[in-house]
């Protein structure tokens, strides 16, 4: 297995965020399909919309990996959370996980510090700058749906709203 350009510890590192961001996209899957089964269709294609933006997150990390001559080692996927009470308790474990993600994101840009890895530094900003977004999107939903409480009308109508969500490229 070669790490390519890539040092050891941050070929390790991208490997298990490859991992982390297809395990996020099931994740979000996993909440669509949820969401079906709750009859709220608009909100199945925001969290399918978010579902297909972490795949190409993955995606943007295995392409940049060739790039620099690292040959990508796939690793087993956890399974997702199944169930949840509400589309609230989903955007609130969203939020969660994204501040974890956050933090792995941090994690790789240490390690590109350290390793003066200024290609694979330049390269993450990206992914710091994606960050931002995820969790600020996330907590403008919640309050949303904290706003508009336990009214079925408000709930009609937020799941209208996140219906108009189209998916992303990623880029």
């Amino acid at each position: 297995m070669t790490t390519g350009k890539l040092s050891e510890k941050m070929y390790n590192a991208l490997n298990e965020q490859i991992r982390n961001e297809y395990f996020s996209a099931y994740l979000y899957l996993a909440m669509s399909a949820c969401c079906q089964d709750m009859n709220l269709p608009g909100t199945a294609n925001w969290f399918r919309a978010q579902y297909k933006e972490e795949l190409s997150h993955g995606d943007k990390i295995y392409d940049y990996m060739f790039a620099r001559s690292a040959r990508v080692k796939l690793l087993q996927i956890d399974q997702p959370a199944f169930e949840w009470e509400s589309p609230l308790s989903m955007f609130r474990n969203a939020l969660e996980h994204e501040k974890y993600v956050t933090g792995l994101i941090n994690n790789l840009v240490t390690i590109a510090n350290e390793d003066k890895d200024y290609a694979t530094l330049s390269f993450l900003q990206w992914f710091v700058n994606e960050q931002v977004e995820e969790e600020s999107a996330a907590e403008a939903i919640i309050a949303q749906f904290e706003m508009a409480g336990a009214s079925k009308g408000n709930l009609m109508y937020l799941d209208k709203c996140l219906g108009k969500r189209k998916a992303e490229n990623g880029d």
